[in-house]
């Protein structure tokens, strides 16, 4: 059996209340993951033609208010 697996398993024996805090738990992991991934991307410079096109289309008035 695979660790996913393992897992998955585990989950599915979980009650209402533990499967409700594992679910924010988890939520809070992936956001954290998220985040951690914005910011390598950021910091490599992968973004930045990103950021330039997009203050580019400001500048040049191709963009609208929310």
């Amino acid at each position: 059996m695979s660790t996913v697996e393992a897992i998955e398993e585990a989950v599915e024996q979980l009650g209402k209340h533990d499967l409700a805090a594992f679910r924010e738990w988890f939520h809070t992991f992936e956001a954290a993951e998220w985040d951690a991934q914005i910011e390598r991307d950021l910091s490599s410079g992968k973004l930045d033609s990103l950021a330039d096109e997009a203050i580019a289309e400001f500048r040049s008035g191709k963009t609208r208010q929310l």
